[in-house]
């Protein structure tokens, strides 16, 4: 099994690439005024979970974008198969780049993926490209209490040093241009069912493969999930919905 991507080893076939599921993107929406042009942008999409909870339930074309192109193969695949690939496309492209290939966006749509570019500088540069009284919903992970367990803070301060509290991040969005209309945060389960419970049987597998940069990841998977087993809630994902002002 040596010699292929860790990514594709760790991640491949998988509905979900992080915490969420459908209901609770749906209920996000709920949130949101319907979109009253066509352009929503689903940035950082992986394999598209929300992506098509999105083209089913607004029946409007869905811009996929991710710069990884084997999760992009994977969304068409299963757009196809879901009776929605007229209504999906895919873009092989840095999310920074979003601004430059649709500078007119009404809804854009981010779950779990804004950290990738820093999420002040994701919020900034998507709103140069939002237009007045648009709409983005954003997911991060958030410092949800003053008081964490040394290993979680430690965990975080290598694998995520840039992670703030959600105060500092509603800061952010004020900053960036942006009303917050609301917040909202994932529940524990959203990390397990379908996420951690099956990560957690790969990495274990992985661990034997022949690849030194295929056991790193699913060493470090491994420990990202036993955090999370002693994080007494100390961490968790945040909805952040936002019009733009």
């Amino acid at each position: 099994m040596g010699g292929y991507d860790p990514i594709h080893l760790m991640f491949a076939g998988m509905e979900k690439l992080g915490p969420g599921d459908n209901v609770h993107t749906l209920k996000m929406l709920a949130t949101i005024p319907r979109p009253a042009g066509p352009v929503i942008v689903d940035a950082g999409c992986g394999t598209g979970r929300q992506t098509l909870v999105l083209a089913r339930e607004l029946g409007a074309p869905i811009h996929a974008v991710d710069s990884y192109e084997p999760f992009l193969k994977e969304l068409q695949l299963r757009a196809d198969r879901a009776g929605l690939g007229h209504l999906v496309s895919v873009h092989c492209m840095d999310m920074k780049e979003i601004p430059l290939i649709f500078p007119e966006i009404d809804l854009l749509w981010s779950e779990g993926a804004a950290y990738s570019i820093g999420f002040p500088n994701a919020l900034k540069v998507w709103a140069s490209a939002i237009k007045p009284g648009g709409f983005a919903a954003v997911s991060e992970m958030c410092w949800l209490k003053d008081q964490v367990p040394d290993e979680v803070r430690e965990f975080f301060r290598s694998e995520y040093p840039a992670m703030k509290s959600v105060g500092q991040n509603i800061g952010a969005v004020e900053e960036a241009g942006y009303v917050l209309l609301g917040t909202y945060m994932l529940p524990r389960d959203t990390w397990v069912d379908g996420y951690y419970d099956v990560l957690e049987t790969r990495a274990k597998t992985l661990l034997h493969d022949p690849d030194p940069s295929v056991r790193d990841l699913a060493t470090l998977m491994l420990e990202e999930i036993r955090v999370f087993n002693i994080s007494e809630n100390s961490y968790g994902y945040i909805f952040f919905v936002l019009q733009r002002c």
